[in-house]
């Protein structure tokens, strides 16, 4: 299938590694012109090099941190300098530090509001104003919105606002001809991935070998997803061959999740 992504312009938030490499790597490889960021200005620029390498791709690299205002308007702002629009944007921010609820403070609970929520809502209204019609917004949220996870409170707090966020979006925007979407990732293999089943082997006493097994075991499909594998389900959901989806929520969890 063509998803008609030639041509298109894309921002991917980061990017750098994981879930929004991943997305920007089949983005480019569809043909469309991506603008990526992420606050690690090494892993960045090593991340355009490898899409001008696999995909041939004209990709700008941003260095930007979510959590602050201007740096999302400087990524849309030179995005648009670049390429005139934004026809798709992949709302992605790193995993908030794992914890009890009753170990957060105020400090991280406000941290993690500006890191998800909030960069979410700034991205989306920077980028607004130079979308046309047909253009798609895609957030990627997490698993934990249906399902909570043990010690993950403040990512399921915070990415359940931006799952109330996008759908709330979808009726306004859908005038506009604009579509707002939310994807959730299960078990992916990612470096944030290796964090939790280290952390969880260090907490039960195990190897993280073990405890990669364990948490494997919970996944019908009996392994972890790819990035590429999420990054596909990403590009559809982003592009004209989606033209008739909004307000969804997808998984892509190897069927983990057991919520109907």
């Amino acid at each position: 299938m063509d998803l008609g992504l030639a041509g298109k312009v894309a921002m991917v938030a980061g990017a750098s590694q994981g879930l929004g490499f991943g997305v920007a790597r089949t983005l480019a490889a569809e043909g469309a012109h991506v603008s990526i960021c992420s606050n690690d200005e090494a892993g960045l620029e090593a991340a355009a090099r490898k899409l001008a390498e696999a995909a041939g791709a004209e990709a700008l690299a941003v260095v930007c941190d979510v959590t602050r205002p201007a740096d999302i308007q400087a990524w849309v702002d030179r995005t648009v300098e670049r390429w005139g629009r934004v026809d798709a944007l992949f709302i992605n921010a790193g995993g908030p530090p794992a914890a009890l609820i009753k170990d957060i403070s105020d400090e991280q609970w406000q941290a993690a509001f500006e890191l998800t929520l909030m960069s979410a809502v700034r991205m989306i209204r920077a980028a607004l104003p130079h979308m046309p019609r047909g253009s798609a917004i895609l957030a990627s949220t997490s698993s934990s919105v249906r399902e909570p996870i043990e010690r993950l409170g403040l990512s399921t707090v915070m990415r359940s606002g931006v799952v109330g966020l996008v759908k709330t979006l979808a009726d306004e925007l859908a005038a506009d001809g604009i579509r707002v979407n939310n994807l959730m990732p299960g078990r992916i293999e990612t470096e944030r991935t290796n964090y939790l089943d280290q952390l969880a082997a260090q907490r039960q006493g195990i190897s993280f070998e073990e405890a990669r097994a364990r948490s494997i075991a919970r996944i019908p499909m009996g392994r972890l997803g790819t990035t590429d594998e999420y990054g596909r389900v990403a590009a559809f959901l982003l592009s004209p061959a989606a033209s008739y989806i909004t307000g969804a929520s997808l998984r892509v969890d190897g069927g983990m999740m057991r919520s109907i």
